[in-house]
This record gives structure tokens, sequence and C-alpha cells, in this order.
């Protein structure tokens, strides 16, 4: 800040030398002119000049030290106050500029806020034709067709589930319902809903639930499943998937999905769970969208489940869900 000040004050302070070097030089020229008297009152005038930038320094940057050290915010309550005129209008100029942001800012989450609730709306107005199109589907006789336009159904459905979740998602702490939850059941439930797509794939289940019980939210759970089992059976082919809990010695569950697909080259593995990210490997797969994970990974955070990866190409891949102690939410819960 001091190197600032002087540079905002260089005219002034060029000047000041300026007029008293002028004065010696004139002092110097004319002999009529005491020289070591003009020098001497030289000599005082820069130690008070020096005194006076000092004590200015101090006051005249007080306000704007205040403004560099502020929060970038909206918050006007931490603004300094003015002293002088011209902080008074870079103040006024500060107050204006925030309420015109706060009014964008507002007028833009109304604007958004409106747009989710229109999509919500258009998802659920959706969800009505499909459920009339699913009974229709389960009245074919023709059990190829029936396959193929199930399939495509539960397409859809995924579809419209991820972008709903995605929706709420910003929302989800006010969204959760920690109770305790039979996994068997939410598991089954899962499996039940990609059961047309496995069939045309000749995937199968092997289950291995030493522990069903687990901490955590039926639905957002349910979820995070869905997008592990939906992104096992996508890339797998003529194989089992298995899908095994078992209890940790710390006294965390962890629930394993299992598939011996394509597998996620090493290079991916690192990215998997970013926004938008798709494989480095099948770079040119048009229906992969880079989402899935994602939401999977923001969606275990509330819920303290941890995600972790193993994989190797062509080999298969294994996800694992780390669930937290019981202990665990009631801490947070209660603070």
């Amino acid at each position: 800040m001091i190197k600032s000040y002087l540079i905002e004050r260089r005219s002034w302070i060029i000047l000041f030398l300026s007029i008293h070097l002028f004065i010696l030089f004139v002092a110097y020229i004319d002999q009529s002119i005491p020289f070591q008297s003009i020098a001497y009152i030289v000599f005082l005038s820069v130690i008070l000049f020096t005194i006076f930038i000092i004590i200015r320094y101090k006051t005249e940057t007080q306000f704007y030290r205040s403004l560099d050290k502020r929060e970038t915010d909206l918050d006007i309550s931490t603004l300094p106050d003015a002293r002088s005129p011209i902080e008074r209008i870079v103040l006024n100029s500060i107050l204006n500029q925030t309420e015109q942001l706060k009014h964008a800012t507002a007028h833009s989450q109304t604007l958004i806020e409106q747009e989710k609730d229109d999509l919500l709306s258009w998802i659920h107005e959706v969800k009505t034709p499909l459920t009339a199109m699913n009974l229709i589907i389960d009245r074919l006789e023709d059990e190829r067709t029936k396959s193929e336009l199930t399939y495509e159904w539960m397409r859809i459905q995924h579809l419209l589930d991820s972008q709903l979740f995605q929706k709420r998602l910003q929302f989800i702490e006010n969204d959760l319902l920690i109770e305790n939850l039979d996994l068997r059941k939410i598991v089954y439930k899962e499996i039940r809903e990609l059961q047309s797509w496995c069939i045309q794939k000749r995937i199968g289940f092997d289950l291995q639930l030493d522990i069903t019980e687990v901490v955590s939210d039926a639905k957002w759970l349910s979820f995070i499943i869905r997008q592990l089992l939906t992104n096992a059976v996508k890339y797998s082919h003529d194989s089992d998937i298995i899908i095994s809990s078992r209890p940790l010695p710390n006294e965390h569950i962890i629930l394993t999905i299992q598939d011996f697909g394509r597998g996620i080259d090493q290079r991916d593995l690192p990215r998997i769970f970013d926004k938008g990210y798709t494989s480095a490997v099948e770079h040119t797969d048009n229906a992969a969208t880079g989402m899935g994970l994602y939401l999977a990974k923001k969606a275990a955070n509330p819920l303290m489940i941890d995600i972790g990866v193993d994989s190797k190409l062509d080999e298969g891949t294994r996800f694992t869900l780390t669930f937290p102690k019981k202990n665990d939410f009631v801490e947070v819960i209660s603070m």
C-alpha cells in the first residue's frame, strides 16, 4: 500500500522537489541570496513534508486499506466509512453498483428457479404418458418387439430421472431423510428396473450381501446405486455383475459392484467423476454424457458415502461404496 500511495502522489512529490531544487538553483546563481540559509530552510521544509506524507498516508489510505481487506461479496455493512469527498464518491459508486448487482442476481435467481420449476413440471407431465406407454408395452404379444420397446422406455425413464435428480441435487441437504435401510430391497429394486436391458445383453447378477442394513437416505442411495449399475450394465456383455456387502473392522460397511466388461483405462480413472468427462479410449461414443458418475459422486458427499473405483482395461471395473458409521450421522445432525 505504501508503494501504491507514493505512486499515486508522485506528481505532488515531484512538484515539491522541483520547486525546492529551483529555489536552491536561484540561491546558488544569485549572490545576493544567502545560499546556506536557503539550503537550511529547504532542509527543514523536506523534513516537514516527509512528516506530512507519513501522517497523510495513514489517514488517506485507511479507507482504501479497508476496501482492500474486504471480502468480495455484496454485503454493504462491511463497507468502511468515507471521510473525504473523494472517498464518498467512491463509496456511493460501490453502493450503487452493489444494489444493481443485487437486483440482477435476484432477477437471475428468479429466472433459474422458474426454469427449474418448469423443467420439473415437464418431467412429471412426461412421466404420465410414459406410464401409459409401459402398460401398452406389457400387452404386446411379440416378445422381441416388447423387449426392444421396454429397453427404449427404460432409457427414457432413466434420462428423465437423471434430469430430475440433477435439478434436486443443489438442494439435497433439504431433501435428506436419514434412516435405517434394507440394502437388499434397494439393490433388488434397481436390478428389476434394468431387467429388460440385462436380458438383451445376457447379463446376470450374483448377490453376496452379508450386511443388509445401512444408514442413509433411500431415494438418494437408490439413485447412486442406479448410476453405478447402469454404468456396469452399459459396458458389460455376456457376464455376471457381482454385488456384495461386508463390514469393515472400523465399523464401516462397504458395498461392492463389480463387472467384467471393458474396464476403464488408467489415464481415465482420476477424472471419471469430473462433470462431462467421457472416456479417452471411447471418445467417439456419442451416447456418453459424462454425467452419471459425476451426479453419483455429488449425491454421495452429503450422505458421507465414499465412492472408490478400481479397474483394468478389458478386465472389468469394481466400484465400492463405503458407508459411514451410524454415530457419524448422529454427530452431524446434532451439530
